[in-house]
């Protein structure tokens, strides 16, 4: 039975939730097929953004032996143009998270969520048929923009609709899908990259695979349902009771009975400001994800987007270095999959602070290996560590904000990660450049000890306590 903090008890101890309240319903949904079902559905979307993201470190090895891309102050804007294809990326992704993910809050989740995914793909289409450097970054830009908002969104949809009990789990497995898109694009790099199809570049099929099935789960998707907790807290009652009866369904249950307009879930204004996630009893949590979003990103990207010339720095061909970027990459699905067994009987912040502490150790392991089987598995460790990390921070920060201000709060502090890697991409080019594979290490390193030591000692506590209560 689900359960909700009363007072007199201590936190984390709790008093049976009424099954005919909005968050008793929900949390009385079973793990059932149809809602790992929803959840698959719902993650479908992430899998082709997590694809368009990784895709940066993947296809600029095409695009500089296509002679589009150039190197050191022959690039565009006087840097790598590599530097400033991740920054506009980034820049994209701080834009849409930041100023356009809160109006998930204003106008609903499906309906940010769907125009998300179309901006994503209709825009990713067309970078792949550019011809100059400049205009390959604008359109990069602008696919970030589309990326930004439905991340954020996906991860407020998703915190919405599962149950207490399951959170973290949905979240590892949500991961588990969106990260088979790692591999993915890592093998579709090895293979096509170095290829010229129909007059086409290799880099180019990367990047039209992404966007046409993009937009083809785009029409799989449309019969998605609003969320029930913003719904209720819009007045729309009879909506969200009736959409969360289709639930209760899907999942084999009979619809509960509906639940009162004076629902608690429903009692939050509804549209909130901007000024509302500084206010006391959010000013803390706000501060420690902003630390958290901006270090965990440099951790978190610069392995992942920088891998190929990390191995390359280590000595190994483009076509190797491509192939070994592939095996490191299973970790991203894998350890989602595995951690999604134990998620939901460790509390989400010591996932966190547990998972920086792994890649501390494996990282630093890495920078100092030269033969082939080592570099892969400590980077295969590294990049699992990173997978734990990122479901736990996921479901974390959806956590710890009411619904009414959630995508707000949630883009803002998530954007700083984005913004952190618009710097940071440019300035591990400089450090691989003069430091090698083992400065950039380092830097990972100190980044993910700044998150340990946020979230560890600032982060509130979530485990089994509904959003209601948090």
């Amino acid at each position: 039975m689900t359960t909700t903090c009363t007072p007199g008890m201590a936190p984390g101890f709790a008093a049976p939730s009424p099954h005919n309240s909005l968050a008793g319903r929900i949390d009385a949904l079973p793990s059932s097929r149809g809602l790992w079902r929803f959840i698959t559905l719902l993650a479908l979307g992430g899998f082709f953004e997590l694809y368009d993201l990784f895709e940066t470190g993947y296809i600029s090895s095409g695009l500089l032996a296509a002679g589009v891309f150039h190197t050191g102050s022959a690039g565009v804007f006087g840097i790598a143009d590599q530097a400033a294809f991740a920054s506009a990326t980034f820049l994209g992704l701080f834009v849409g998270a930041s100023l356009l993910a809160p109006y998930a809050d204003r106008f609903g989740r499906r309906l940010t969520f769907m125009c998300a995914l179309a901006w994503y793909g209709i825009f990713s289409l067309l970078m792949a048929f550019q011809q100059s450097a400049e205009m390959i970054i604008l359109f990069r830009f602008l696919v970030g923009i589309g990326l930004g908002i439905e991340l954020v969104t996906i991860d407020t949809y998703l915190s919405e609709w599962v149950p207490t009990h399951l959170r973290s789990r949905a979240f590892a497995f949500s991961f588990f899908v969106q990260f088979l898109s790692v591999p993915t694009v890592a093998l579709m790099s090895w293979w096509l990259v170095p290829q010229t199809l129909l007059s086409l570049e290799g880099w180019r099929w990367v990047v039209i695979a992404g966007a046409v099935c993009s937009l083809a789960i785009w029409f799989i998707r449309k019969d998605l349902p609003e969320s029930a907790r913003w719904l209720a807290q819009q007045g729309r009652h009879q909506e969200a009771h009736q959409v969360l009866s289709a639930m209760e369904k899907r999942c084999g249950v009979a619809p509960g009975a509906d639940f009162p307009p004076d629902d608690a879930a429903a009692q939050l204004p509804t549209r909130g400001r901007f000024s509302e996630i500084w206010a006391p009893a959010y000013r803390k949590r706000t501060l420690m994800l902003v630390v958290m979003n901006f270090f965990q990103a440099i951790g978190f990207f610069g392995f992942g987007n920088w891998l190929p010339a990390l191995l390359s720095g280590k000595g190994a061909t483009v076509t190797h270095s491509l192939l070994y970027a592939f095996f490191i990459t299973l970790a991203y699905p894998l350890g989602s999959l595995i951690c999604s067994r134990y998620a939901d009987k460790i509390e989400n912040k010591w996932q966190i602070v547990l998972s920086c502490l792994m890649t501390v150790v494996f990282g630093t392991l890495f920078a100092f290996q030269t033969s082939p089987v080592m570099l892969i598995l400590c980077g295969f460790l590294i990049t699992y560590s990173n997978a734990w990390l990122t479901f736990s921070y996921h479901a974390y920060q959806t956590e710890i904000f009411p619904t009414h201000i959630r995508a707000r709060a949630v883009g803002f502090c998530y954007s700083f990660s984005r913004l952190s890697t618009v710097f940071s991409s440019i300035l591990i080019g400089m450090i691989l450049q003069y430091a090698g594979s083992q400065g950039v290490i380092a830097f990972i390193v100190l980044s993910m000890l700044m998150v340990m030591l946020s979230v560890g000692i600032y982060g509130p506590k979530t485990r089994g306590i509904d959003l209601e209560n948090i």
